[in-house]
């Protein structure tokens, strides 16, 4: 079976895909048709699909996270690759495949993740600090083992926000010997803490998202945290205008950097700008990593990242 990420244009192929995303639209034909506006993925990647002239009961037969049989073909469409489904059935027990085959997810195992995560928090050596960072994890403790850090932008995929958690604990670890005018225990509270609301903000099955939840849609992860960060300080009778408190609260408001990008206000301690450029650093080089393993090695560029100003990435052959 041809994996999504070998398929070129002009390919006609039959296999195994998850039917991540499907939207029914309509055509701009004087009499409009009923159409699917679909996603396909596999472990290796995701593709565009049209599914065309659909009936009333492929409606009712075809949804977001199945399993589903495909015949189609690959063509480009305004540069860039989308597949037009010729025939498209959904998948039966007897076709022996099995949906978590089908999903993307981190390279590190999500129980390692939540170790290297959990041993952070025990070195914080502040206690008021630790308590807070606590009391914010436990809250999404069980999803943090396989939530995605975002929908499509980046570590969109099993286990993503753990993942951008644990890789940006290691950058902060060795910024902290570099730099030691650094808190330690602010840089490493803020890093989890920085987007531990994304699970509350995403309504997301095994790594994909489906929506946004009514509380990410109207206040964000970085207000929920915020939140967050004052509830836990109630909890433990934390002083709310002690500098730890504020320290933290203002490491999450500002990780955007801009208010265009999400944050209200911009990094104003030496913590916050660290976390800022962390956070952007891990984002953007997962994004050059994904957009790599998602293209064939054959490709020599890869397709525009939105996160990289729209820009595809060459690989070097050296």
């Amino acid at each position: 079976m041809t994996q999504i990420k070998d398929l070129r244009n002009q390919d006609d192929f039959t296999g195994f895909y998850l039917l991540k995303e499907l939207d029914v639209k309509q055509t701009n034909a004087t009499t409009p048709k009923d159409y699917f506006d679909i996603v396909l993925a596999d472990a290796s990647g995701q593709l565009g699909a049209k599914f065309w002239d659909v009936s009333q009961q492929d409606k009712e037969t075809f949804f977001p996270m199945g399993l589903v049989k495909v015949q189609g073909n690959v063509h480009l469409y305004r540069e860039k690759l989308q597949i037009k489904i010729s025939r498209m059935r959904p998948a039966v027990p007897e076709d022996n495949v099995i949906l978590t085959d089908f999903i993307r997810s981190a390279p590190v195992a999500s129980n390692e993740l939540i170790d290297t995560i959990n041993l952070a928090k025990q070195s914080i050596k502040d206690a008021e600090i630790q308590a807070i960072v606590n009391y914010c994890v436990a809250k999404v403790e069980e999803k943090l083992t396989h939530y995605p850090a975002a929908k499509t932008h980046h570590h969109a995929y099993f286990a993503g926000l753990a993942y951008h958690m644990a890789r940006m604990l290691e950058i902060g670890e060795f910024l902290c010997k570099q730099r030691p005018f650094l808190n330690a225990d602010l840089l490493k509270a803020g890093i989890i803490l920085h987007d531990i609301a994304k699970p509350e903000e995403m309504i997301a099955q095994l790594g994909v998202v489906s929506d946004y939840s009514l509380p990410g849609k109207l206040m964000g992860h970085i207000s929920l945290a915020s939140t967050w960060i004052t509830e836990a300080a109630i909890r433990c009778n934390i002083d709310l205008q002690s500098e730890k408190v504020l320290g933290l609260q203002h490491m999450v408001l500002s990780h955007h950097n801009l208010g265009e990008w999400g944050s209200p206000v911009q990094p104003q301690t030496a913590e916050a700008v660290a976390l800022h450029h962390i956070d952007a650093m891990d984002a953007k080089l997962q994004m050059v990593e994904d957009a790599l393993q998602t293209t064939p090695e054959s490709e020599p560029w890869t397709p525009v990242v939105r996160g990289l100003e729209n820009k595809p990435i060459y690989r070097m052959k050296l």
